[in-house]
């Protein structure tokens, strides 16, 4: 399968792919403390974590805004688009612009059996409403707050027919969708399929209740795999893949950033407790996606890895990557490893997806981009005796002899786990086409619902082109 378009918004400002690419290659740390309008942080703050209802953390990944929504853009009435989650509607408007960085016209999707597989777990946004007795009494407050319209309220808007689903696994719930968007792609149940997940931080309960079991970072970062782990951090994101048949994207010209070879689902069983990790599980995870993608682990030079800094869970997740990576594998050539959640933070049902786009993006730049908040080695993890060393710097990941793999792993905090296999695109085709330079003006077209949001997509485009062209120069 070909990722053939990537639609995004994550902390930091993070809302293009080429904006979530600079921020990764730069090493940007995205965290920021709790803004105002979201909760009262500094009344819930204690340094203390057993004060009860106060929680030892203020800090977070958020984005600059949930509020905001072009309602008029998708015919959605200003009622229905206050009673519908803000998760649902930032589903929306990422899926249309990771179907714009496709080059699809959205149009000519109407009809066609396009499937659409999110993953979203917050429920914050009801709770709200509920607790200020504000959800009205009609159908759109219904449809509003349910998890399985927000795929199908974008199968709904854009006419899509193919299979239309939402995913619940936790913080493995994108990642999950991907993959069965892959094998709804292989089943022939559709021809094109958008996959990814969402993650609000609009109430501050849940992080709360993580503060008290001592899953939270006091210090807001997630230090994965180093010596100072001690909890993760929350954050928000949205991510949104546009996945085809490679043999219909080299058919239709497409650009592709990467491929996804194959990929597993598992679960943990019956574990040391609901939410601890299982090691020979993640082992048996691994093994089966590489058997599906058809790779030796020893292949894989890069891992995407589920490292949320914490201090059970990290060093299980080495022990099992070291244990099939080493497969195959010359010690001399140890693989990579590395963290998005130590730029964003914990994206929760995003987390898969931010991880699958942060890869997809490191192949088709060729580089690997540096894992933050790495300092010494965490001392229950021998990666002396394992292939593994953390990616601590920017460097190149170029084109050989080897084709460039990486897995990108996820796990729910009750058990659910998935791994996927991402390959380089394949070169594209020789071109006989003279090229040129051609320094003319050209005349670009805009057109919105309405002069704030012709305005916006104005100062996009602008953004955009002029990136493009520091890059060029």
């Amino acid at each position: 399968m070909a990722i053939v378009g990537i639609g995004c918004r994550f902390p930091g400002s993070a809302s293009t792919p080429e904006a979530f690419w600079d921020l990764l290659r730069h090493g940007v740390d995205a965290i920021t403390e709790v803004p105002s309008e979201r909760w009262d942080a500094a009344a819930l703050y204690s340094a203390d974590p057993t004060v009860p209802g106060k929680m030892h953390t203020r800090w977070g990944g958020f984005l600059s805004d949930v509020r905001g929504f072009d309602a008029a853009f998708f015919g959605i009435s200003p009622r229905e688009a206050m009673s519908a989650d803000p998760q649902q509607r930032l589903l929306l408007e990422t899926a249309w612009e990771a179907l714009e960085d496709a080059g699809q016209p959205v149009d000519q999707l109407a009809g066609a059996p396009v499937g659409v597989f999110v993953g979203l777990s917050a429920r914050d946004y009801s709770e709200l409403q509920s607790r200020a007795g504000g959800v009205p009494h009609d159908i759109h407050a219904a449809t509003g707050a349910a998890a399985s319209i927000a795929a199908n309220r974008i199968s709904y808007a854009l006419d899509l027919r193919g299979p239309s689903l939402t995913v619940d696994t936790a913080c493995s719930s994108s990642l999950v969708a991907v993959h069965l968007a892959c094998e709804s792609l292989r089943r022939g149940e559709c021809s094109l399929a958008l996959a990814g997940g969402v993650n609000l931080l609009l109430a501050p309960e849940v992080t709360l209740q993580f503060a008290k079991a001592g899953f939270m970072a006091p210090d807001g970062r997630c230090k994965a795999f180093d010596a100072r782990a001690n909890g993760y951090v929350r954050a928000e994101g949205v991510g949104v893949v546009v996945l085809k048949r490679l043999s219909r994207a080299l058919a239709d010209g497409d650009r592709i950033y990467a491929l996804v070879r194959g990929s597993a689902v598992n679960q943990d069983g019956r574990s040391n407790g609901l939410t601890a990790p299982n090691q020979k599980a993640q082992e048996e995870l691994l093994r089966a996606a590489c058997r599906r993608a058809k790779v030796s682990p020893g292949e894989v030079q890069y891992v995407e890895a589920h490292g949320t800094g914490t201090a059970l869970g990290d060093p299980i997740e080495a022990r099992a990557l070291g244990a099939v990576l080493s497969e195959g594998r010359p010690a001399s050539e140890p693989a990579s490893l590395g963290s998005v959640k130590t730029n964003l933070g914990h994206t929760e049902a995003a987390a898969g997806v931010a991880g699958l786009i942060k890869v997809a993006l490191s192949l088709h730049h060729g580089a690997l981009p540096p894992s933050l908040h790495f300092e010494r080695a965490n001392p229950h993890i021998a990666f002396g005796e394992l292939p593994l060393r953390v990616q601590e710097t920017l460097a190149p990941w170029p084109r050989s002899a080897r084709r460039r793999l990486a897995g990108v792993s996820s796990f729910g905090f009750g058990g659910t786990n998935a791994h996927v296999i991402l390959e380089e695109a394949p070169p594209p085709p020789d071109s006989d086409a003279p090229t040129t330079n051609d320094a003319r003006e050209h005349l670009l077209l805009l057109s919105a619902r309405s002069d704030e949001a012709l305005r916006a997509l104005a100062r996009t485009y602008a953004d955009r082109l002029d990136h493009a062209g520091s890059l060029a120069s």
